[in-house]
């Protein structure tokens, strides 16, 4: 599997720099695009997490941008014959709850008892643009893809949750994964 986009460093529009309507609590909520190509024809279902392990040194923790479970590849409608065949679309993480209903997403570390934010799902329980404090961060968008769903994840699952049913699921999901750049 191969994950790519359109850039290297997440454009302001879905990072720090985002304009105040692309906010809520103060924190950037719409998700870039990308695209996923070379999929396993077996696969049924996508997952991912976007994580920042440059945070650990900031807050002691890898922190959790984005979590997403049993996306149906169907669901994407993509035409074979396009160079990207799977595309996700900006915003993304705020409209994929009405138009997948079974594709579910997952607590960020915005969801922490520690932080003391807000309980909006837009924030605890969608996507959580880059923010890097101290310097330029590389972050890790990292997607499998499966023949079946993964059984037992609800929306506000947490990313030990996933990583542990990809484990558990029987087969060897198929796997890509891409660095992109947040500038401080």
């Amino acid at each position: 599997m191969k994950i790519s986009a359109d850039f290297t460093v997440v454009p302001d529009d879905f990072a720090k720099a985002a304009a105040p309507e692309y906010r809520a609590g103060g924190v950037p909520i719409i998700s870039f695009p990308f695209y996923i190509d070379e999929v396993n024809p077996e696969a049924h279902y996508l997952h991912w997490t976007f994580t920042d392990p440059d945070s650990i040194p900031v807050c002691g923790f890898e922190w959790i941008h984005w979590t997403v479970a049993n996306l149906p590849i169907d669901a994407l409608m993509f035409d074979f014959n396009d160079s990207h065949a799977l595309s996700i679309p900006p915003d993304f993480s705020r409209q994929m709850t009405a138009m997948i209903p079974e594709a579910v997403q997952g607590r960020n570390s915005s969801a922490s008892k520690f932080l003391g934010r807000d309980n909006d799902p837009a924030v605890i329980m969608r996507y959580n643009g880059p923010q890097p404090p101290d310097k330029d961060h590389d972050y890790y968008l990292h997607v499998w893809a499966t023949k079946e769903p993964l059984p037992g994840l609800n929306q506000g699952f947490w990313m030990n949750e996933l990583l542990h049913k990809l484990r558990e699921c029987g087969e060897a999901p198929d796997q890509g994964g891409m660095f992109v750049t947040g500038k401080a």
